[in-house]
């Protein structure tokens, strides 16, 4: 027998098993309960909940109780935002010129314009990764696209400065929530109307050629703007690698610290740069320098809407689109990622409230919550769109709800296209491997210190139940943790 075919088997036990009554219903509250009454999980705050396809509820320990959600909180604007918005929706970056063009000449500055395209990277947006136009592999591809568009218009010359505008959304970059060490990771990059290869820097590091050497270090986008100072050094096979980044709050004066084994494979890791707007007009600039085009000033940016007003009033002289937000939605659920996240939450706020901040983005996933999907409102507070605050508290019913509303809804194709699928590439990719779930579970992950969440669907023959479950307060570790909160889903599947 295949192993599709003993999946298939499973499921038709699963579908035949679950919800099969109230003798099931008050079996599988009794065999989740005495398994979370043991030690070691006694120890923890749980809040589960499991609905069968007819709304009622199989099994609820703590369901309406709110916990911290960690990364779970990515399905709020992802649902909210694939329900708003079309799925081959998109946005433009602009360049525009404050002055006139005379003879090649721009009389003035040049201003690339974002309006919170967060795809300008290297990424794929789909599981099969050998499908065609799934994968990006090189950031500046669409900033060539501008630079070609100037070339053909016979722009040879900037004779002002090379402005990166990122005033779609608001001047605060960084959620006042995160904590001050997670501002220089990618997982905490600042949010603006420009974006950049994830508004990070990819730093490689490998072990020195011999043992006292300093480890190997290079780092991509290299503008030469980042000031790098490698305090490394190369340790014999067996001790830990120990590598570590930091950086002057504020600045771009970056060192590493640490150690790395002759015998360690290196790694990467992503940076987060200070302002995202520089960045981006670094990386213009660079491609202008390629395309033959001198730019006589310096490399600046603005999150001030009025600062250039004027000159985003005309006709733009170059312009490239962004991905549909069906592929920003992707990698938010699939991979996580947080950048995403929060771009595509102060996009919200832009488009459907009172400006680009995470004030408005927050107040517009409320009213969809509590208006359209009919959340209860006290069992939901949100301070991001990614999770990384642990000031995010949310109620397994409260996702419990949205993920139903979001399986009846024309778009949930956009939405469960992102969602992880155990056993496949994503973030369950190892996850019910080998159980009678595997390939059945559909759903999104989260983690952050103490907490482990999961929400989602198990997808049996005809039959669709949904589920969450957070743990809170736990010294475990997701090593420990994440086996238990697998069995326990599998364990919603038995008789």
């Amino acid at each position: 027998m295949t192993d599709a075919s003993r999946r298939v088997l499973a499921a038709l036990a699963l579908a035949a098993l679950v919800g099969a009554g109230p003798a099931g219903a008050q079996a599988l509250q009794k065999r989740i309960d005495t398994r979370l009454a043991a030690p070691p999980l006694n120890r923890n705050l749980w809040g589960v909940v499991l609905i069968g396809p007819d709304g009622k509820q199989l099994y609820g320990r703590n369901p309406d109780r709110m916990f911290i959600p960690a990364s779970n909180t990515k399905l709020v604007v992802s649902a909210v935002a694939a329900a708003l918005l079309p799925p081959e929706w998109t946005v433009q970056t602009s360049v525009y010129a404050d002055g006139p063009v005379v003879n090649g000449v721009v009389e003035g500055d040049l201003i690339l314009y974002g309006r919170g395209d967060p795809t300008m990277g290297a990424r794929c947006y789909a599981v099969d990764t050998t499908a065609p136009g799934v994968c990006d592999t090189d950031p500046s591809q669409r900033l060539r696209g501008l630079t070609g568009q100037l070339r053909a218009r016979g722009v040879t010359t900037v004779a002002g400065d090379l402005i990166g505008d990122g005033s779609w959304f608001d001047g605060e970059l960084v959620n006042g929530d995160w904590e001050s060490y997670d501002l220089n990771w990618w997982y905490a990059a600042p949010v603006s109307g420009l974006g950049f290869n994830d508004n990070s820097i990819d730093f490689h590091y490998a072990p020195g050629p011999a043992v006292g050497a300093p480890a190997s270090i290079s780092f991509t986008p290299d503008f030469g703007t980042v000031a790098f100072e490698n305090r490394t050094r190369t340790v014999a096979a067996g001790q830990p690698t120990t590598i570590d980044f930091y950086r002057e709050p504020g600045t771009l004066h970056v060192w590493a610290e640490g150690d790395v084994a002759l015998t360690s494979r290196g790694g990467t890791e992503y940076f987060a740069l200070p302002d995202p707007d520089l960045f981006a007009g670094w990386a213009l600039r660079a491609a202008l320098a390629d395309s033959g085009i001198a730019v006589l000033g310096a490399t600046g940016s603005t999150t001030d809407s009025m600062r250039y007003h004027a000159a985003r009033q005309g006709a733009p002289l170059a312009e490239v689109s962004s991905r549909p937000v069906k592929d920003w939605i992707f990698p938010i659920l699939n991979t996580s990622q947080n950048w995403y996240a929060e771009m595509l939450l102060k996009q919200l706020g832009r488009q459907f409230g009172g400006g680009g901040s995470w004030k408005e983005g927050l107040a517009v996933e409320r009213r969809f919550l509590v208006d359209s999907m009919k959340v209860d409102s006290t069992q939901f507070a949100l301070r991001d769109g990614s999770g990384l605050s642990s000031s995010n508290l949310v109620s397994p019913l409260a996702f419990a709800t949205l993920l139903r509303w979001m399986h009846a809804h024309p778009r949930f194709e956009t939405f469960a296209a992102g969602l992880p699928q155990s056993g496949q590439r994503g973030s369950l990719k190892s996850r019910f491997v080998g159980t009678p779930l595997e390939g059945l579970v559909h759903a999104k992950t989260g983690s952050i210190s103490r907490v482990n969440t999961i929400s989602g669907y198990i997808e049996l023959p005809g039959r669709t139940l949904t589920f969450s479950v957070e743990a809170n307060n736990h010294t475990l570790g997701s090593r420990v943790m994440l086996p238990q909160i697998d069995s326990l889903i599998v364990q919603m599947g038995k008789k």
